[in-house]
């Protein structure tokens, strides 16, 4: 078909060139014609497509999400079709079922039991925790001390676990001669495009998640159903989600207090940053029953962080109620005098001179599965709950 196509289209052409007059209309001419069967052979291969993708037939189901945008899950009778933002399809098939024939070759298949995975994302790994499912990843992409989570740790300590380096320079041959099936990354492989070409050409298929991207904080804590769904750990999935769910919805059923909460990190070269008013962050302090003191601060870029210069910093957030220092990056502080080392202009902030000052605990970034929690904390704190009562955050002294 796109053979003859395209005769009709040289045919047409020829036409034109032997009876125009005008040059510059044989060109515009050309153009729409060529333009035509190129977007002809794009439907062409569009339908082909989708004819090889319905050897799998109509869908029988799909997962039901309550927050998450980035990511489907479709059931094909006993195979699933899971799908990301990116246009990523994986196929997953029975152990005891064959791969069906004349698939997209687009689509990753792979077959239950899924195992011998290599996990870069670090949120990821919390996930798997939790569905019991550690023992699907033999690769990791941090070392053994620089995990907080217990169960990862001690994966690495015996072994059962290897370090097989960072997303942007993995240990290929360490991969390759251990038969890793998958690799998990998270967006900063996009900075590293040749790690992720270089992978599939040793036939590891990659998969980027992107529960960073989610706007609501439980549509981050839904992936597990996507991780959920890759082990065939569905049902595990469902009870881990909505018990994460219960909790927001508990403190979002109190009032709203409407004090106001600034939170941010002094980075060190003295700038202070803050997360823009889209991020999930702010939004974790409204579904708490406060509000962030930034409003519409931010700009069209996917960053959920910038930076700003103390003055500003000083200007739009010293009347706030409460301070909450991200201890995620240099590993916290235990007082406010600690804090106020960092930044002196913070000694005349209200929340300071209230006693209202709180930092994370530094391993709440890799606890994906704490996000109700630390939603249940901030609501606490707002509260006037003391740090007893709390999970991720402590009061500063």
């Amino acid at each position: 078909m796109r053979r003859e196509s395209l005769l009709v289209g040289c045919a047409l052409i020829g036409t034109l060139t032997l009876f125009s007059g005008c040059r510059t209309a044989q060109k515009s001419n050309e153009k729409q014609i060529l333009t035509k069967i190129e977007s002809n052979a794009d439907e062409s291969a569009s339908e082909n497509k989708t004819s090889k993708q319905n050897v799998l037939g109509e869908p029988t189901g799909s997962m039901a999400l309550s927050y998450a945008e980035n990511f489907s899950v479709d059931y094909y009778g006993d195979y699933t079709l899971l799908k990301t933002k990116d246009g990523t399809q994986i196929l997953t098939v029975p152990e005891d079922k064959d791969i069906p024939d004349n698939l997209d070759e687009d689509i990753v298949v792979l077959k239950q039991p899924v195992d011998g995975i290599y996990l870069v994302s670090s949120a990821v790994m919390d996930m798997f925790r939790e569905l019991g499912a550690l023992d699907c990843i033999q690769f990791s992409g941090q070392k053994a001390e620089n995990w907080y989570i217990d169960e990862a740790k001690e994966a690495m300590e015996q072994g059962k676990m290897l370090y097989a380096g960072k997303y942007s320079s993995p240990d290929y041959e360490l991969l390759v001669s251990k038969k890793c099936s998958l690799a998990i990354e998270n967006s900063m492989i996009l900075h590293s495009p040749e790690v992720k070409e270089m992978l599939e050409d040793f036939d590891i298929p990659v998969i980027i998640e992107y529960s960073s991207y989610e706007t609501h904080p439980l549509g981050r804590v839904e992936w597990i159903k996507f991780f959920g769904a890759l082990t065939g750990m569905e049902e595990e999935a469902e009870k881990a989600f909505e018990k994460q769910t219960e909790i927001v919805k508990h403190v979002t059923a109190t009032k709203k207090t409407d004090k106001t909460v600034a939170f941010f990190y002094i980075t060190s070269n003295g700038l202070v940053q803050v997360r823009q008013s889209n991020d999930y962050i702010p939004k974790m302090i409204e579904l708490a029953g406060g509000r962030y003191i930034f409003e519409n601060l931010g700009d069209d870029s996917k960053r959920s962080t910038m930076n700003m210069q103390v003055e500003e910093f000083y200007n739009k957030a010293k009347d706030a109620d409460y301070l909450i220092y991200n201890s995620t990056i240099d590993g916290g502080v235990k007082s406010v005098d600690e804090l106020i080392e960092k930044c002196s202009v913070l000694s005349d902030f209200k929340a300071v001179k209230s006693g209202d000052v709180w930092c994370t605990e530094k391993d709440v970034y890799q606890q994906s599965m704490s996000i109700g929690f630390l939603i249940e904390d901030i609501h606490n704190m707002l509260q006037g709950a003391d740090d007893k009562e709390m999970n991720y955050l402590y009061r500063l002294d």
